[in-house]
């Protein structure tokens, strides 16, 4: 008996010091038992919750009380979709070397589809710093002796230069034909690439050709391809945020907005237009709908 008066005392004098202490440990069990278990926590107040907002996108046909849909700004340039619809006005009649004589109309469509493809890559990259005309003409001279890439290799370098002549750069251009041909043969089996960056890895292949390349010989919009006209026409338009120095900063300040469903069609759109109306020098702007909407007129 006196065992066990004194655990209570004992007990009752820790729990009366616990909780004058203001600590929150339990009593243990056996003297918790001792007590009859009567416990002797201290009361737990619940903590404040703060209410924290999220924003997120509401679904088609959903509402709450609390979304707040996410509104993410896109720029885009004034007037784009009028000047876009005067362009093809001035378009209509396709009748721009880029529609008669472009990659899309220099390979033999009756060759097998390795071939083909083969033809549209080297259609582009002889077309580089070189006009439609000179481009198709070297084209004519290659695909009469049999235009495949092991025809290609078994050529040596003056006939290939002969044969090419006179695209710009002709020089470098055998040489960027020939290795790249090589490694067609090698790691391809006489094929081209499938994908932007497979194609930029060979000499002599540039963004515009590999996206050129993608849609015409793969059939795949890859990326909008920028060529020195499409880089001229949309600064004068303005439809970059900024002053562009280069065809692939064009490129990729375009991406920015330009609706996907329209990168096909932009390339041979702008490079007709540069071809006939928006000139390098001289632009024919009295000729031109979009004459009050395009802030370089103003200035020329």
């Amino acid at each position: 008996m006196n065992s066990g008066v004194r655990m209570v005392t004992r007990s009752r004098s820790r729990a009366t010091r616990i909780a004058s202490e203001g600590c929150r440990e339990e009593l243990a069990p056996r003297e918790a038992a001792a007590e009859g278990r009567e416990s002797h926590r201290p009361v737990r107040h619940p903590r404040k919750t703060q209410k924290v907002h999220v924003a997120y996108e509401v679904a088609n046909g959903e509402e709450g009380k609390d979304a707040e849909p996410l509104r993410v700004p896109v720029w885009e340039p004034q007037n784009w979709q009028q000047q876009l619809a005067n362009i093809r006005i001035m378009r209509s009649k396709k009748d721009a070397p880029v529609d008669q004589l472009g990659a899309e109309q220099c390979y033999d469509a009756s060759a097998p589809p390795k071939v083909r493809r083969y033809q549209v890559l080297l259609s582009l990259m002889l077309s580089s710093q070189t006009k439609d005309q000179v481009t198709a003409g070297a084209m004519q001279r290659l695909r009469a002796r049999g235009l495949t890439v092991e025809s290609i290799l078994q050529t040596d370098d003056d006939t290939l230069g002969r044969l090419i002549y006179p695209v710009g750069f002709w020089r470098s251009k055998v040489k960027f034909i020939k290795q790249t041909s090589a490694i067609l043969q090698q790691r391809y089996e006489g094929d081209i690439p499938a994908s932007v960056a497979e194609l930029v890895a060979l000499p002599g292949v540039g963004p515009k050709m590999a996206h050129l390349a993608m849609a015409v010989a793969w059939g795949t919009v890859s990326g909008i391809a920028v060529d020195t006209h499409v880089h001229r026409i949309t600064n004068r338009l303005r439809w970059t945020r900024k002053t562009t120095k280069t065809p692939e900063e064009t490129r990729k300040n375009l991406e920015e907005w330009l609706p996907r469903v329209l990168w096909s069609e932009v390339n041979g759109l702008l490079v007709g237009f540069g071809q006939q109306i928006c000139l390098p020098v001289h632009p024919r702007c009295q000729a031109c709908l979009n004459k009050a909407l395009c802030p370089a007129a103003q200035d020329l």
